[in-house]
């Protein structure tokens, strides 16, 4: 059985999460928060994963959300730009 991962929050990182809970403009920053927030709660990482959020996810996803914030804060989830696929076309190259 995985060993259980302890979450351990002070009051201003509980507040910070919440703020972005409620108020973040990126629908991936309320749901990493959310995540945090029920595994500082005490509910396992597995349970959050699968049930706790509105889609499921693998409780290693979940897990790096987790070393993430508590490594880098909330500066290390905002996805960077230039990240991702390029586009194979572009129309200003015509």
């Amino acid at each position: 059985m995985p060993k259980r991962i302890r979450v351990s929050l002070n009051e201003a990182q509980v507040q910070e999460l919440e703020h972005v809970r409620h108020t973040a403009h990126k629908p991936y920053l309320r749901e990493r928060a959310a995540a945090v927030l029920k595994v500082a709660n005490g509910e396992t990482v597995t349970v959050v994963a699968e049930k706790g959020l509105l889609i499921r996810h693998e409780p290693e996803t979940v897990h790096s959300w987790i070393k993430t914030y508590l490594n880098d804060g909330l500066a290390g989830w905002v996805i960077q730009t230039g990240r991702g696929r390029k586009a194979a076309f572009s129309p200003k190259q015509r």
